[in-house]
């Protein structure tokens, strides 16, 4: 895909003013950035009456993640601590309990990512799969297979991995690859198998009293929003998907996207776009190196880092 690049001689007064808020927010600190700019304050963390309005709410059963929480995803590299959001999404396997402790102690809430619909072979469980099990490779992703989600096998095994994160102390889980209805998985699989297998995560999930995120399926998004608590996407801006996504923005539920594409990350005038967009449809946007290793991210909400 072309590199997009705007003169910055176009922006108009408005937007140079919203580039110069980031630029500040640092030297001002997220607390006086709100009270400098309370019109940015909408989607943000400053909205903290509201945050704790819906934690009381919907703490009763299990942690549900309101509007206005910001977000951080790493899944490799030595992870970030220091990093101003009250929801971390980390590794299953490799995030041990004690992280995992000091993060909630420290008050962030913590989503457990794992795989559910690919197996991946380095993984501590990888010898609970039967061959059968294992599908066509993953484009892309060296070591990754496509699973069978009929198989009951591999239903009993991700029922174990979210009795993992359970006995971690994850607050949720991103289960990834649940889209597999699409792909050429090397498997018969339907929209209505991928539709009961989703469900069924999610029932599972509630059950150990875990919060879930739908993970991209944005075609199975009107079937299954009232089944999940919050959307994790990757790319809807940069190919134009994200309307399907106001389900889960109208259903009060958060909508947690990550941009990968190198012109958010080199172009400041269309990381400013990014945000002004995300800002109105009320999503929690990052943007982020694919392999999510913590090098760098930029936040609509809070800044770079």
């Amino acid at each position: 895909m072309k590199k997009l690049i705007i003169p910055l001689s176009i922006i108009s007064i408005s937007t140079v003013f919203f580039y110069t808020s980031f630029a500040h927010m640092k030297k001002l600190g997220r607390e006086d950035y709100g009270e400098h700019y309370p019109h940015k304050n909408k989607y943000g963390k400053f909205h903290k009456e509201n945050i704790e309005a819906n934690e009381v709410e919907n703490n009763e059963e299990y942690f549900k993640p309101s509007l206005y929480s910001d977000w951080y995803i790493q899944l490799n590299g030595d992870l970030r601590r220091e990093i101003p959001a009250d929801i971390y999404d980390v590794d299953l396997f490799d995030t041990s309990e004690k992280t995992i402790q000091e993060l909630k102690q420290s008050g962030k809430k913590v989503i457990c990512y794992f795989n559910a619909g690919a197996y991946e072979d380095w993984r501590e469980d990888a010898d609970k799969f039967n061959p059968e099990d294992i599908g066509n490779p993953m484009d892309n992703w060296e070591g990754e297979y496509w699973l069978n989600i009929n198989s009951e096998n591999v239903r009993k095994i991700m029922i174990e991995r979210l009795q993992l994160a359970k006995e971690k102390g994850c607050d949720g889980v991103d289960p990834d690859n649940v889209d597999g209805y699409t792909q050429n998985t090397g498997f018969n699989i339907s929209y209505a198998d991928q539709l009961e297998y989703n469900k069924f995560l999610s029932e599972e999930a509630h059950r150990l009293g875990l919060s879930i995120g739908l993970k991209n399926d944005l075609e199975q998004i009107k079937d299954l929003v009232s089944y999940f608590d919050f959307a994790v996407n990757e790319e809807c801006h940069q190919y134009n998907e994200c309307d399907l996504l106001t389900p889960f923005i109208q259903s009060g539920k958060p909508v947690l996207n990550i941009e990968y594409e190198e012109k958010y990350v080199n172009d400041e005038t269309e990381f400013i776009k990014l945000c002004e967009d995300a800002h109105k449809r009320g999503f929690k946007t990052l943007v982020m190196p694919l392999d999510l290793d913590g090098s760098f991210v930029k936040s609509c909400d809070y800044g770079k880092w």
